[in-house]
């Protein structure tokens, strides 16, 4: 980052720069995310609509009616997804903000600067000077409270502890984070099985029917193939709800797996630049 730009959340952050109110670091705000779903559901049905009805069972699955009955239940699959989708898109643009903390210089270049009560408002004053509302950025907001303790209470020793029990909190409300996703990628295959049951219960509903007329053989032949395109039919929303869960999964996996080599740099960046400085202070104090 240019030392000369100060870092500002407002004009970092997607969903501060959209006009939303933005949730604390990397969690989301649903009423965004729930909009950003909606177009990204609208325009994955957009570029199907075109190869609509023209024999492709791989497309016209999604969409409903047509000769085969099919259900509605693909599109709220698909609206689920676009949801998930656009939340963990949010998460990655407010992690990359996140990031960018890890490059202010809060510390002066001097190597045998030492971290004390009197030098930890230097940095505090420092830090405020680069960066607009410090406690959106997890880093800058665990250095922040760190440092106020050592500048009002002058206790060296709670420093360290203050960091570590920070840490844990934020790595508490991170992972807190990602359960109405998880919550997501539960529901998706679940309206998926829902879908298949309505698709078997009108299957076999109608075999039924030509059971208890008393059809003669031929006819419970023509039935029972019904049926079982019927229930082809109805395979399809579990299919759908099974692929997208898998996906939207995988993406999970890999942006979650982004957010805990973040906490771990910011763990690192901690014990480099402050708590290694706090030896330093404690090995000068006996002789003064």
């Amino acid at each position: 980052m240019d030392e000369t730009e100060k870092l500002s959340w407002a004009r970092s952050d997607i969903e501060s720069c959209c006009g939303f109110h933005s949730k604390k670091f990397t969690g989301v705000n649903f009423v965004f995310t729930f909009g950003i779903g909606v177009v990204l559901t609208a325009l994955f049905y957009l570029v199907l609509l075109p190869f609509r009805g023209r024999g492709i069972q791989l497309i016209d699955m999604f969409f409903h009616g047509g000769a085969e009955h099919r259900s509605t239940i693909p599109y709220f699959t698909m609206l689920l997804t676009g949801w998930a989708l656009a939340i963990l898109f949010v998460k990655t643009r407010k992690l990359r903000t996140q990031y960018r903390a890890l490059s202010v210089r809060i510390l002066p270049d001097d190597p045998n600067f030492v971290l004390s009560p009197l030098t930890a408002r230097e940095i505090l004053d420092n830090m405020y000077r680069k960066v607009e509302t410090p406690r959106r950025f997890l880093l800058l907001d665990r250095i922040e409270r760190a440092l106020s303790n050592l500048k009002n209470l002058g206790n060296i020793s709670a420093v360290a502890e203050c960091l570590n029990t920070q840490a844990a909190n934020d790595d508490n409300y991170l992972s807190g984070s990602y359960t109405v996703l998880k919550g997501f990628i539960w529901a998706i295959p679940v309206l998926g099985f829902i879908g298949t049951v309505i698709g078997l219960s009108e299957a076999v509903g109608g075999f039924g029917a030509v059971v208890a007329d008393g059809a003669d053989i031929e006819k419970l032949k023509s039935s029972l193939g019904v049926v079982t395109s019927g229930l082809a039919v109805a395979f399809e929303t579990t299919l759908i709800a099974l692929v997208m869960a898998l996906f939207v999964q995988l993406v999970m996996t890999f942006v979650l797996n982004r957010e805990e080599l973040f906490l771990d740099a910011c763990a690192d960046y901690c014990h480099r630049n402050i708590i290694s400085k706090l030896k330093n202070a404690n090995l000068t104090e006996p002789g003064e």
